[in-house]
């Protein structure tokens, strides 16, 4: 397939490229510096520029791809949620996502699939039970910034394309995400849990988020809403007690709510609040996790 793909120079976009490259697809790349870039990907690899919010040349490649995979986004933990970056985190993908909206409208070859990037986020808090695809959109700040990008998304369906909504849980690998905040304390003996420890951490290891697109993108019954969790359901203390495990660490220097609130501000809502997700329609679909389980994840990134 001929594969357009915004947001490849992120920490999960570098993996799916490797990935769709093993698969011999043909990948073109939109960022804002191609000649910077240019070097960092193998030279099968063509890069286009964009500002991800206007048309420019790059539409031509929408006329020659089969699908389209939008990871644009401004990271949600980098920075404190200020109004100004909680601007950015909102604009960063509704803008993307509606601006390769509009190139596809104005594609007279559309292509056939639309994968957009979201999160377990559009569940908002959930203590208990399971949440699947067909759970309601939560409240609060990511919820809404999830319901406002699902969105723009949803528009390529009215174009004939098959959208799929890859709503991500916490993704785990070594070098990035979540795991680069995480692993420091355990490093140096004072790992723990945060807040109560007694809410859901919906993690996946990162090999099966660009496993999971692929699958999407190839299999013409995927479609919608798509939980990217492993089917390991674990709370937070039960992540920290397997983390400390796997690292041959304790993990008892459990950080208090009222503390992450004084560092983090609204952004703490995101570590103390979680939901049980269930990535019904993969395993409905017969997805075969590479990494189904929490140790088995953890100690691959740890060794890797």
């Amino acid at each position: 397939m001929k594969i357009l793909l915004s947001g490849g120079t992120g920490f999960i976009g570098r993996s799916l490229v490797e990935r769709l490259l093993e698969k011999k697809h043909e990948v073109t790349l939109l960022t804002r510096r191609p000649e910077a870039l240019q070097s960092s990907f193998p030279s099968t690899v063509k890069l286009k520029a964009w500002d991800g919010s206007t048309l420019g040349d790059w539409v031509q490649e929408v006329e020659l791809c089969d699908a389209i995979i939008n990871l644009t986004g401004e990271s949600i933990a980098n920075k404190r949620w200020t109004s100004l970056q909680k601007r950015k985190i909102v604009q960063s993908r509704v803008h993307s996502t509606r601006i390769l909206a509009d190139a596809m409208q104005a594609a007279h070859n559309k292509p056939s699939v639309f994968i957009n990037a979201s999160a377990v986020g559009y569940y908002g808090s959930v203590p208990e039970g399971d949440v699947t695809e067909a759970h309601p959109c939560g409240t609060g700040f990511l919820a809404e910034t999830c319901v406002e990008w699902e969105k723009e998304a949803s528009r390529a369906n009215t174009l004939g394309a098959r959208v799929v909504l890859t709503r991500f849980g916490v993704v785990l690998a070594k070098g990035g995400g979540a795991l680069s905040k995480i692993l420091p304390p355990f490093q140096m003996f004072m790992g723990g849990p945060l807040g109560s420890g007694q809410q859901w951490f919906p993690w996946v290891h990162r090999d099966d988020v660009t496993k999971a697109i692929l699958f999407c993108c190839e299999n013409k019954n995927m479609q919608g809403p798509v939980n990217v969790t492993a089917p390991d359901s674990v709370t937070m203390k039960e992540f920290c007690r397997t983390l400390g495990k796997v690292m041959h660490r304790p993990s008892i220097a459990a950080v208090p709510a009222f503390m992450l609130k004084l560092m983090l501000g609204e952004m703490a809502d995101m570590l103390l609040e979680g939901q049980k997700v269930i990535p019904k329609k993969l395993q409905e679909a017969g997805y075969k996790f590479q990494y189904p389980k929490l140790e088995q994840a953890l100690s691959q990134i740890v060794r890797s």
